[in-house]
């Protein structure tokens, strides 16, 4: 078990054990812009949600629904994605403020070195991340040689918290 993971457990314990509020406090990094945070805690009488990993929608419905085309580039796979989770979190009163802990799935391209789209998968982050939302997530983006779909780039899975009513 992570640190993260043991802290996240603790803070779960606590909720259940009653605390009187919730507390979200986040860490940048030190000497950085960088649209995450380094870590962040979670304490109090709060809700974690678990949102699975979501893949980005249709974008192209004449193109094959195996395909690259159908759902677009890698900044349009993360924006796709990252309003199916706005809206899934928005369906239990969160929003992407509540958003914690992130993890992203991007599929390496063996024809460019076998490097990952990481600028475009920024450009479509920090519509969501950094800018007009200023509640930044701790996050981890992994290269993968692929995903459920060969026309998926971009799987996403988030952890959010809100105070319990």
């Amino acid at each position: 078990m992570t640190k993260f993971q043991s802290a996240l457990l603790a803070c779960t314990l606590l909720a259940a054990a009653g605390s009187a509020r919730a507390d979200v406090v986040r860490h940048p990094i030190p000497n950085s812009t960088f649209p995450i945070a380094q870590a962040v805690a979670v304490s109090g009488d709060v809700t974690t949600f678990y949102v699975s990993g979501q893949v980005p929608p249709v974008v192209d419905k004449a193109a094959a629904p195996e395909s690259r085309q159908a759902y677009g580039d890698v900044t349009t796979q993360t924006v796709g994605v990252l309003t199916r989770i706005k809206d899934i979190l928005a369906t239990h009163g969160l929003g992407m403020g509540d958003v914690v802990k992130m993890q992203v799935y991007l599929v390496t391209d063996p024809q460019n070195g076998n490097s990952m789209d990481f600028k475009g998968f920024m450009a479509g982050y920090t519509q969501f991340f950094g800018g007009s939302q200023p509640n930044l997530p701790a996050r981890s983006v992994f290269g993968v040689s692929a995903l459920a779909n060969p026309g998926y780039l971009v799987e996403i899975e988030v952890i959010a918290v809100k105070k319990k009513d």
